[in-house]
């Protein structure tokens, strides 16, 4: 955006060529605040571009035609409370094509919250600034707050993803804040306790339904929000396997039953009688994301296991339990659900046949 107009911006390495094509676009300008050349943003002079460019250079067209597909098989979003919660009056909330943008991508109810929270947090950061009139500097101001504050890279990466969704997705800036620094990703390894600790977990589990929820999230590798989202066909008790659907990234997968937790989950029906989800809390609703992680810390204290036990730490558990035990990392990879065998390779650092074959000098 210059003088509230939105233009295409043009950056390239120094190239003569290059330079002289830009020459011959229709009322070509530059931009010191930007650093880059620019013309008017239309249909017309896109096609220019085009044309222009046509065998003599790579154009990055992603962010003009891009238009990432929605995702029609995520439950539907509701973010009326964003709008009816009541604010104090200085209080600058998300702009509604901010929420109706986020609806119509139908993006998911975790990431919803997180994105408005974090653009809340930002707006109100510059209050006495309108957004069209936000630049880089004032961005980077609010990340150097976020910084002082001692917030996580990862923190301050999604409050990134929360601004560039409005200027880049809401309003189709492309590129709008390419030169913002992100953070670098820390690199730590998954905390993984040992066989022995999730047996004692599960036996100091409150009734049957609390042991098959600890069962399923180590047994199958589950994340929570998959233990939450199953359903009773999802079971497959003849094959035993669990069918995930619409996992993260939107992807399905199928993962290994242990015949101990088919066992107590027949013992678990019987006593519960759930009807729709496997685990149901009350009214038959879905159960509680908060109710899952209170069982597994409960257990945990109870087993004196001197770790901070999440339910994501037995998901890394089962995976490094099975690369220890010989599994293969591709196999793996599709239990868990990963895209890359990048991800699942993690592993490798914590499983204890990486060092058993290592001779400690001091022996």
């Amino acid at each position: 955006m210059i003088n509230n107009t939105k233009m295409i911006g043009i950056k390239f390495f120094p190239d003569r060529l290059i330079q002289n094509l830009v020459k011959g676009l229709p009322n070509p300008k530059w931009s010191l605040q930007y650093n880059m050349a620019y013309i008017a943003n239309t249909k017309e002079n896109l096609s220019i571009i085009f044309l222009t460019f046509k065998g003599n250079a790579w154009i990055n067209y992603n962010k003009f035609f891009a238009n990432r597909p929605i995702n029609i098989d995520n439950e539907k979003v509701d973010v009326t409370w964003f709008r009816n919660r009541k604010t104090v009056p200085e209080y600058r909330t998300c702009p509604e094509e901010y929420l109706l943008k986020l609806e119509l991508k139908r993006y998911a109810d975790s990431t919803v919250k997180t994105y408005v929270t974090f653009f809340e947090t930002f707006i109100n950061f510059h209050k006495d600034i309108g957004l069209h009139e936000i630049g880089e500097n004032e961005i980077r101001e609010f990340l150097q707050h976020l910084i002082q504050k001692n917030h996580s890279n990862s923190y301050v990466n999604q409050a990134i993803n929360a601004i560039k969704f409005y200027y880049e997705i809401v309003l189709n800036m492309p590129n709008r804040f390419y030169e913002i620094e992100r953070p670098r990703k820390q690199s730590k390894l998954p905390t993984v306790i040992s066989r022995e600790e999730i047996l004692s977990i599960i036996e100091n589990t409150n009734n049957i339904k609390h042991r098959c929820i600890v069962e399923l999230l180590y047994g199958s590798g589950l994340r929570r929000s998959e233990l939450l989202n199953l359903k009773l066909e999802d079971i497959d008790s003849k094959r035993m396997l669990i069918f995930i659907k619409d996992s993260k990234g939107n992807k399905d997968r199928q993962t290994i039953l242990s015949k101990t937790a088919l066992a107590d989950l027949r013992l678990y029906f019987k006593e519960y009688r759930p009807l729709t989800y496997l685990f149901e809390g009350k009214n038959g609703q879905k159960y509680s994301g908060a109710s899952v992680l209170k069982i597994v810390k409960t257990a945990a204290e109870k087993a004196n296991i001197r770790v901070n036990v999440s339910p994501h730490i037995l998901r890394h558990s089962f995976a490094t339990h099975l690369l220890e035990s010989g599994t293969d990392l591709r196999q793996i990879q599709v239990l868990l659900g990963h895209g890359s065998t990048k991800t699942t390779e993690i592993y490798t650092y914590v499983a204890t046949n990486t060092f058993k074959t290592i001779k400690n000098p001091l022996d």
